[in-house]
């Protein structure tokens, strides 16, 4: 699948961008007739089971790469090696069969998103390693060994980074004008996922516009991770291993992304279920949240409006909670946000629950699903209360990666997803 151009940047030119922010790559992507039929949600968002079903009469779906388990016995285990090296197989033979086709020489590529009357268009690129390891390259988030554990097998043995990590920048004029520029023309890639959020895909491959992008981009003094905090940590340990190895490459000192503009990114809600009262009645509970919150019984579901409200359903009602004054910590930029002070105020003192990453007690429901998942939960005895909560600011998330700290567990729901497979990023051999 060569890309027309007339002046490719070659891959063997890219040394003195070695220490960039962001750089272009040769990517490997779906040939345009079968860039629907590959196209896949990410990995991370569907069970075995779920994704399995969603194969069915899909023979090109990327899922037979991210999630290879789904072509071996249910009883496999989802991290045994032969799902690993099932995975290797199935990516090697789209290449071979031509499904997948690398781009001659390194390019950007610009991603745009369309999910109902929100859009988003955003640089897909390599970024740096090194600036993840020195912080310019923010998290707000905790990583699970397990999960990194996961992530690093299958870079490994596929010697590619398929999973895009959703990194934002802050807003920048220029940077908008340079990817407005490339969809000028028609894109190389233009699908609706059975979802029904649109991807759209361009290739920047000429060298002037590569070069104006990798200035404005590498001029910006941070990177912050969206989604992809396992993604981006296990690309860490494959950089840091191959070069402990003395067989590292170029090219893995960088990781595969898709960088957004702040302001267009869009945060739903994260909501909490809880399995019982921790021994309190209904009536006990309500006097102890009215001691923290202001309490009002509400005629319909409540979805906050803002910071300092949520939503509460509980014993067939929904009830609108307003912290009180001198609750809500002002000074701190992990307690102040909402789903810390409800942590702080309900689940911990009232409800038991202060291992939010451990306690079984305590699920999470993603906004996409409405406020009726949380009603139907609660209403059929698995759980006994749910809250529904205000989604957590970008400037809030964007205060606790400069600040440092982490976000608890379950506090931002990015929407609409990246698909797994359009674009994905090759490791060179040493």
């Amino acid at each position: 699948m060569p890309v027309a151009s007339r002046n490719k940047l070659p891959q063997e030119n890219l040394v003195s961008l070695d220490h960039c922010l962001i750089r272009p790559f040769a990517g490997l992507r779906p040939r345009r007739t079968d860039a629907a039929a590959v196209a896949a949600p990410p990995y991370d968002v569907l069970s075995s089971a779920e994704a399995r079903q969603t194969v069915i009469g899909k023979p090109l779906s990327f899922l037979h790469v991210s999630r290879a388990e789904i072509d071996l016995p249910p009883e496999v285990d989802p991290h045994a090696p032969e799902v690993y090296a099932q995975s290797a197989e199935n990516f090697r033979r789209m290449i071979d069969g031509g499904v997948l086709c690398r781009d001659p020489g390194a390019c950007y590529y610009v991603y745009r998103l369309l999910m109902g009357k929100h859009i988003q268009t955003g640089l897909v690129a390599a970024a740096s390693v090194a600036a993840y390891d020195s912080n310019r390259i923010r998290k707000h988030e905790f990583t699970r060994p397990d999960k990194e554990d996961d992530r690093v097998r299958q870079i490994e043995a596929l010697n590619a980074q398929t999973g895009p990590v959703l990194l934002a920048h802050p807003d920048n004029a220029e940077a908008e004008r340079l990817l407005a520029l490339a969809t000028d023309s028609p894109p190389v890639t233009d699908l609706t996922a059975d979802d029904g959020i649109r991807h759209m895909l361009w290739v920047i491959d000429d060298a002037a516009s590569i070069a104006r992008i990798s200035a404005v981009f590498g001029g910006m003094p941070n990177l912050y991770i969206a989604d992809g905090h396992h993604r981006s940590a296990a690309a860490a340990r494959v950089a840091a291993a191959r070069r402990e190895q003395s067989n590292a490459s170029d090219s893995a000192e960088f990781f595969l992304s898709v960088i957004f503009p702040a302001s267009q990114m869009l945060i739903m809600d994260y909501n909490r279920l809880v399995k019982d009262l921790n021994g309190l009645t209904q009536e006990a509970f309500l006097v102890a949240v009215g001691e923290r919150y202001t309490v009002r019984l509400s005629p319909a579901p409540v979805r906050p409006e803002r910071s300092g409200v949520c939503g509460m359903y509980l014993g067939n009602c929904w009830y609108r909670l307003e912290i009180r004054p001198g609750r809500m910590p002002l000074s701190d930029p992990v307690r102040q946000l909402d789903v810390s002070v409800l942590a702080e105020q309900i689940l911990g003192p009232l409800l038991g629950i202060t291992d939010l990453r451990r306690d079984t007690r305590i699920d999470f429901v993603g906004g996409m699903r409405g406020l009726s998942e949380l009603e139907r939960r609660v209403n059929s005895g698995e759980m006994a209360v749910a809250f529904a909560m205000y989604p957590t600011p970008m400037a809030d998330l964007m205060a606790v990666a400069d600040a440092g700290q982490v976000m608890p567990p379950k506090s931002t729901w990015f929407e609409p997803k990246l698909a797994d497979g359009l674009v994905s990023h090759l490791l060179d051999p040493a």
